[in-house]
Formats: C-alpha cells, structure tokens, sequence
C-alpha cells in the first residue's frame, strides 16, 4: 500500500509525520471520493515526485474517471488562482483589486463532480499554496452548502501533512545525494 510506502520512507526524526499521514488519510471520516480527491490535488500541489508516485495510483482506484481529473483540474486551476489573488491581497495598492482577473477558470463553474467537493479540494490546495483569500472564498461557499467545520477542517489536515511529507522527503533525497 502506497501509505505505508510513504510512512516507511520517512526518517526517524519525522515519527510525528508517520503517525498524522495515517491518521489523515487511514481514519479519515470523508466519503472515498472527498478524501482521494483531496489527497490527489494536494499530492500535485505539494510538487513532491515521490509523494504524488505514490499516493495517485490508490487515488486513481478510489475514484470516478470524473472525480480524478476533477480533483487534477482543482490543483491546476487553484495553482494559478492562489497565486493571482495572493499576490493581489498582498500588494499594498488596493486598486488591484478593482481590475478585473481576465483569468479563465470555467472548471470552477463546472468541475464535472458535486460541487462541495471539488471546493474542498480548492481550498486544500489553497491551504497548501497559502493563500488566504482563497481559502476564505472557498471555505464560506462551503459552510454555505451546509459543510461542517469539522470537514473542512479534515481536508486542510490532509493538505499540511501531505505538504509536510513532501518536504520531508524532499530535503531527505536531497541530502542523500
């Protein structure tokens, strides 16, 4: 199984990550397609080759052909919306913010899945991207729908430990060289 792959691959000094990753993802409560969703979009958005290597494949087989290139199409579409609006929330000059996007983002409008989902996976990439805009457009279209803060919350666990594993394996490869 890919999650103990990932748990094994993991240092000593990371025993925290090993526990949470199973935890996150091995206890999760969201249905199947909520929680693959969110660990695939998370998994590209982290940008970690091994993380992605091994989490897609059970992702793929927890999932429609819908769902996963919906939760692909969250990654892609929030990996340009996340910079974009930080960038603007953070510019000091706020007459950014009065100039319109000019951005395509039609996927959002149809991700060809139920729509809380696909917001859940936008806004734990957001998480993961850091940005807060996004993660509080997202996270009010969601309590909106009726989600609870608990699954909200779920979803952005997964996104920081699946972040964190990344970068924990990363730096390890990295130092192994």
């Amino acid at each position: 199984m890919a999650l103990d792959e990932l748990k094994s691959a993991l240092p000593d000094y990371a025993k925290d990550l090993k526990l949470n990753l199973g935890s996150v993802i091995g206890n999760s409560e969201l249905p199947a397609q909520q929680l693959w969703g969110t660990v695939l979009a998370c998994a590209i958005a982290a940008r970690s080759p091994k993380v992605l290597r091994e989490l897609e494949p059970e992702a793929k087989a927890n999932l429609s052909p819908e769902a996963y290139t919906a939760a692909k199409a969250a990654a892609a579409v929030m990996a340009m919306n996340n910079v974009f609006y930080r960038t603007r929330h953070l510019l000091s000059d706020p007459e950014y913010g009065t100039l319109r996007a000019g951005l395509r983002m039609n996927v959002i409008g149809n991700p060809g899945v139920e729509k809380v989902d696909f917001e859940l996976w936008s806004l734990a990439v957001s998480a993961v991207n850091g940005c807060g805009q996004c993660l509080d457009s997202h996270e009010q279209v969601l309590r909106k729908a009726g989600v609870d803060r608990e699954t909200i919350q779920e979803a952005f666990k997964i996104a920081s430990v699946i972040q964190a594993v990344g970068v924990t394996l990363d730096a390890e490869a990295v130092l192994a060289e």
